[in-house]
């Protein structure tokens, strides 16, 4: 496990080479020693050595994982050509070989006694006989019973049972997903693939195995679906009594496990001790067995008490404060003289110190070992690996202590691992062990982050350590100081990609919510945001997309906050995926305020920009303070008979109001040119324009205007480009010219008067304002005489204020007749023209005198 060593099979490349792991590392294989690279010359120079990414690639289901340990990892659908191979099957060989990589290593040291079962062959018999009938079986007993003991001797009889063999499987800290996983790894070679739900399923369906597990921590319906997705395997869970049964339909056999008896106890603690045991010592056991209700475990510590006892009767500086590889300084205290047979009174453990031997045991190993348990006890009871002792002691040979701390029965198997043994650890946690949990916890994490980052540990060795590693923030996050916080977090920030490639995501998940609540108590945004990323990606590739659409929407706004582009792109592309996958569009990553109105979807639309370009929303929602803000305003329908408004949407209606718009501009300019063409050159030009200040008085109906209103000058030509268009009438006003009224000039008479009577402009007759003038029509007149001010907009109706309600007047639909031509020479143009205007504002949509209606 020491990075600085590696051995030239399994970690002989580093990435970048040609076979997909690596080039050639720079290590020679023949003696192990380390040869001089590039890059260290280049250091050598005061160049930085450019630091290794290991970024790899994992097939999830019909999805591509690049787990990137720099912007965060990325997701896609699986290209072509990127497809997994077919899962196969392992051969006896190679599930024989898997086992042994997952068991836990053998402690430095001399080995261990070898102690028999004892006490256990009806319960032995009968589990085999179950399982050999393809029944599943819960073994239930208190910790310290000898379940595991028990399982190994099971695990050995049932080799031959199914097709595919014996499967071991530790449920320590395990979901029903992992060891629905670790049943699949354990059958099934698939590199770098991680099969998906459905997938997972259909594989494990016809896996034909005996499958042990030991230390389940699951129940009830969890342990109900993992018994329904394997049809074809046998289990045989080893439980506490106090874990929830599955339910009735499980048709899952329970067998208990008791104590052993009092002579199977006594016959226990001496092949532990390894001699008879004297009259005292079995009076001592008999009283430990009463107490202890005979179970195995009490009597292989107490055996380990009597050991230590000897050996302080041999020698009486054997457990002293200096081992045995210290040298003992000049001024210690002297040794002890070798005792005689008068001198060994060593007396027996009280009944107390049997029952709990933990802190006595621990008092009399070296200095290595007592330091180990205190990290240990730090990490919530998990033994760091045996070769990282060293360098979390601080002395060369810890890697004993391990041995020490097994031959002493402080711990017990766990997978690929160890960790203290049932009750050891709140035994030293009463014995002052926790005094400095935090700053040993705080070591173990940055001995870890340190460690996993090295380009020469793999995913699978860091998969190994994971529950230390998880156990070492768990640690540090509810201690709420900021210092121990950014150390659980740089750990994280390692781990993750490690445990994410090793495809441990059981592990990954966890080291995901510690680190990232760990970056809200230390305030480190940019991490909180990649661990945000993360966990989306990570409920993206599990299915859960509602959660992968929460923590990809805040990741990708804490980023933006911080302008970290790459970071912002890597969350967009993933939830873009998770909109593909769940149906619909990516909600806008940006926020808005609580009074805006979500924007208009133009994507929806035909002939919209398409997705991707910025939109802006068409209307936002009218406030109590401030006018509604309206882009493009929709001229209303006119009116029907009915008294409706003819309903247009989206693109139709803005097609129907450019086409009114552009008949009404080419209408106007008709009317505008054959007015200046026909005008009095006396008259001042300005007069035709109408400014909507010079809107009717509410006594004055709204078709009518003064007729002698003063004239405010000549206006510019209104021909020049640029220049607005005059108004015309209203929808009450008629739109045929009145001979009665003050008819245009004709272009041939300069002196203003009319070609057909002689009669000059001035002596004009002027109408009442507050009747309107006859005209050969039979219909009422609008006044001649414009306002001057031209308008910013062409308007459409009279009135500049917006009434509450919309006119109660219809235009007349039928076109009036044509004047006597007789009165003008003029009068048919211009009938003609005020027809077609008139024809053109019925039919073209007025403008909407509402803004709430125009935004509907």
């Amino acid at each position: 496990m020491d990075p600085t060593h590696q051995g030239p099979g399994e970690y002989g490349r580093t990435p970048g080479g040609p076979d997909g792991s690596g080039g050639t590392d720079s290590s020679d294989p023949s003696d192990g020693r380390r040869r001089p690279s590039r890059e260290s010359n280049a250091a050598d120079f005061g160049q930085p050595t450019p630091q290794q990414v290991r970024v790899v690639q994992v097939t999830v289901g019909d999805l591509l994982l690049t787990v990137n340990p720099v912007d965060g990892s990325e997701v896609e659908a699986c290209p072509p050509g990127y497809e997994p191979e077919t899962p196969v099957r392992r051969t006896p060989a190679e599930r024989a070989a898997h086992e042994r990589a997952g068991a836990p290593p053998v402690p430095a040291g001399p080995p261990a006694p070898q102690l028999p079962l004892l006490e256990r062959q009806e319960e032995r018999e009968r589990l085999v006989s179950l399982l050999a009938r393809g029944r599943s079986v819960r073994l239930t007993g208190q910790a310290g019973s000898g379940r595991t003991a028990l399982l190994d001797a099971v695990a050995a009889d049932c080799t031959d049972l199914a097709p595919d063999g014996v499967v071991r499987l530790s449920g320590h800290r395990r979901t029903a997903a992992d060891l629905l996983y670790g049943l699949f790894d354990a059958t099934h070679l698939a590199p770098l693939h991680r099969p998906g739900p459905e997938e997972l399923l259909t594989l494990v369906r016809s896996i034909g195995a005996v499958v042990i597990v030991d230390d389940l921590e699951i129940g009830g319906a969890a342990l109900d679906g993992l018994l329904e997705a394997t049809p074809e395997c046998a289990f045989l869970f080893g439980t506490t009594p106090d874990l929830t049964p599955p339910g009735v339909d499980a048709h899952l056999e329970e067998v208990l496990l008791a104590g052993l008896g009092r002579a199977a106890s006594l016959e226990l603690l001496a092949k532990v001790v390894e001699r008879p045991l004297t009259e005292d010592e079995r009076n001592w056991a008999g009283d430990l067995w009463f107490e202890s209700e005979g179970l195995p475990l009490r009597f292989v510590q107490a055996g380990s008490l009597l050991r230590q006892r000897d050996l302080l009767n041999t020698d009486p500086a054997a457990f002293d404060e200096y081992d045995y590889f210290e040298p003992r300084p000049d001024d210690a205290p002297p040794v002890p003289e070798a005792p005689t047979p008068e001198t060994l009174d060593v007396p027996l453990p009280s009944l107390g110190e049997g029952a709990a031997p933990a802190v006595l045991l621990a008092s009399r190993l070296s200095e290595a070992a007592r330091e180990t348990l205190r990290f240990t006890v730090a990490l919530g009871g998990e033994v760091p690996h045996q070769a990282h002792l060293p360098a979390l002691v601080g002395d060369t040979h810890a890697d004993a202590a391990l041995g020490e701390l097994a031959g002493c029965g402080l711990l017990s198997p766990a997978g690929p691992r160890y960790r203290l043994a049932a009750g050891v650890l709140a035994q030293l946690e009463a014995g002052g062990y926790a005094e400095e949990a935090a700053a040993h916890a705080r070591t173990a994490a940055q001995h870890y982050a340190w460690w996993v980052s090295h380009p020469s540990v793999t995913p699978q060795r860091a998969v190994a350590e994971s529950d230390a590693i998880v156990a070492a923030m768990g640690r540090l996050v509810p201690d709420g100081e900021a210092g121990q916080a950014s150390a659980a977090v740089l750990l994280a920030r390692s781990a993750a990609p490690a445990l994410a490639a090793g495809m441990s995501w059981g592990a990954w998940e966890k080291a995901l919510r510690a680190g990232q609540e760990a970056a809200r108590i230390a305030g480190e945004v940019a991490e909180e945001a990649y661990f945000h990323h993360e966990l989306g990606v990570l409920a993206l590739c599990s299915g859960n997309l509602d959660r992968a659409r929460t923590e990809l929407e805040t990741s990708i706004s804490m980023r933006g906050a911080l302008a970290d582009r790459s970071g912002a792109v890597a969350g967009r592309r993933a939830l873009a995926l998770v909109a593909d996958r769940s149906g619909g569009f990516a909600p806008p990553v940006r926020p808005q305020p609580a009074d805006e109105v979500p924007a208009v979807r133009h994507d929806l639309l035909a002939g919209t920009p398409p997705l991707g370009l910025p939109v802006a929303p068409l209307f936002t929602r009218q406030t109590a303070m401030a006018e509604p803000t309206v882009v493009a305003p929709f001229p209303a329908a006119a009116p029907k008979a009915g008294g409706g408004r003819a309903i247009l949407g989206g693109a139709r209606r803005n097609l129907a109001a450019a086409g009114a718009g552009a008949l009404l501009i080419a209408v106007l300019g008709t009317v505008v040119t054959l007015g200046l063409t026909a005008g009095d050159p006396e008259e001042p030009g300005g007069s035709r324009n109408v400014t909507t200040e010079q809107s009717s008085p509410e006594s004055t109906p709204d078709d009518e205007t003064p007729a002698d209103e003063p004239d405010d000058g000549p206006a510019p030509d209104s021909g020049a480009p640029g220049e607005e268009a005059p108004a015309t009438p209203g929808p009450s006003a008629s739109a045929t010219p009145s001979t009665s009224g003050s008819p245009s000039p004709s272009p041939s008479s300069p002196d203003g008067s009319s070609p057909g009577t002689g009669e000059p402009s001035a002596t004009r007759p002027t109408e009442d304002p507050t009747s309107d003038g006859p005209s050969p029509s039979g219909k009422p007149t609008t006044p001649t005489t414009p306002p001057t001010t031209p308008p910013t907009t062409p308007p459409t109706t009279p009135p500049t204020e917006t009434p509450t309600t919309p006119p109660t007047e219809t235009p007349t639909e039928e076109p009036p007749p044509p004047p006597d031509t007789s009165s003008s020479a003029s009068g048919p143009a211009e009938s003609a023209t005020a027809t077609a205007t008139a024809t053109a504002t019925t039919e073209a949509p007025a403008e909407s005198e509402d803004p709430t209606e125009a935004a509907a």
